[in-house]
């Protein structure tokens, strides 16, 4: 079997899914210039709606998808990875993976790597068709039929009554932990603060003691205001503390995690077992949250997987899309990976265009049972296909 194409697809229709009211957004780097540190509309509802994808065709008819992707994706695709693909055995995902990975002297992380993420993930769903096998079997699951999915909480309001309310709802629902978003950092002074804090209390109240509760600042914070927050956020005793601080600055974690006794989580802009090592090492991390979609695939989240299982630290994956992260949990011990991010709001946009719209019941996604990622392209909502050149 042999790679023929690497075609680069944009398909459009309107959303008619799941509604959402406009609520908060999570705090940003940018947020300490004046400029930049203003709200927008969060709200999802019925509208025209398109997304990419990426199809790697065969000689032998078989092929692998893969998205919604981003634009920058579609660039590396296009003008890196596309005429180096061609020829190829798709099968051979580790070694397509390696030789990727070392391509650029530019691409260790960021967009390239996300690009080659992207590739990866749609030849692990042609190796699953080409055997007609969901993926998580190739990766030598089944570990368990479903796999406890966190509730993300990104969009919905802060106030602390509204995040009240919320946060009792959805553990009636089933789930069995929570992550809910700062929307406040240093450039909105001890104000903000106070307000981050009272939502994290309400949070706290509403769902009791026992139950697990995360927060993230989306790297939105300095070390300074990060060391505060966490002491005052100890007695709440939090599940983890997200990206405080941007995931380069590998010191300041290990400043945290000395300062505080709340758990304190990254990986999501982390890119690669090389990246992942340094902060095992370092002892700067509690959590991983490896987004397959961004580290290098379903091929570098299991290696993830593997150095975290060894240092003892758990993978918790990043939800930027569902289907590979599930595939890789449902491949691991749930000592490796105890959950799956499922962002409540965003996870319903970027499955629209699917047959089946995969979801937690009562508070667990069920592994798919169709080959590949369980990704197929529902016809009847799509109004217009177009090839990218």
């Amino acid at each position: 079997m042999k790679i023929t194409d690497v075609v680069l697809f944009r398909i459009s229709g309107r959303y008619t899914g799941p509604q959402f009211a406009t609520g908060s957004r999570q705090a940003k780097a940018l947020d300490i210039y004046p400029e930049f540190n203003i709200d927008g509309d969060t709200g999802i509802s019925e509208r025209p709606i398109s997304a990419l994808y990426v199809e790697i065709q065969t000689d032998e008819g078989v092929s692998g998808i893969f998205g919604p992707i981003e634009e920058p994706n579609a660039f590396t695709i296009r003008h890196s990875l596309r005429a180096f693909l061609i020829g190829r055995d798709p099968l051979a995902t580790e070694l397509l993976s390696d030789q990727m990975l070392r391509m650029d002297r530019h691409g260790k992380s960021g967009y390239f790597v996300t690009g080659v993420s992207a590739i990866d993930i749609a030849l692990w769903d042609l190796k699953g068709k080409a055997w007609n096998q969901p993926v998580y079997r190739l990766l030598g699951g089944p570990t368990r039929p479903a796999v406890p999915a966190y509730a993300s909480m990104l969009g919905f309001s802060t106030a602390p009554g509204d995040a009240a309310k919320l946060a009792a709802e959805y553990k009636a629902k089933g789930y069995a932990a929570q992550k809910w978003f700062f929307r406040y950092g240093p450039g909105d002074g001890a104000a903000g603060m106070a307000k981050n804090l009272a939502m994290a209390e309400a949070v706290r109240a509403a769902v009791g003691s026992l139950y697990d509760v995360m927060f993230d600042a989306f790297w939105g914070w300095d070390l300074a205001y990060a060391t505060k927050m966490v002491q005052e956020l100890a007695h709440l005793t939090p599940r983890w503390m997200e990206e405080p601080i941007p995931p380069e600055r590998v010191g300041g974690f290990v400043q945290l995690r000395a300062a505080s006794t709340v758990p304190i989580a990254t990986g999501e802009h982390v890119y690669t077992r090389w990246q992942v090592k340094e902060l095992l090492a370092a002892g700067a991390v509690d959590v991983l949250q490896n987004d397959p979609d961004w580290t290098g695939g379903i091929s570098e989240q299991m290696k993830v997987c593997t150095l975290g299982s060894a240092y003892e630290v758990p993978v918790i994956a990043h939800g930027h899309s569902l289907l590979p992260a599930l595939h890789v949990a449902g491949a691991q011990s749930p000592a490796t990976v105890p959950y799956v991010e499922f962002l409540l709001r965003y996870q319903e946009v970027k499955q629209f265009f699917q047959t089946v719209v995969y979801r937690p019941e009562n508070g667990a996604i069920f592994l798919p049972a169709l080959p590949g990622l369980g990704m197929v392209l529902d016809e009847s909502k799509i109004e217009k296909r177009e090839v990218l050149a």
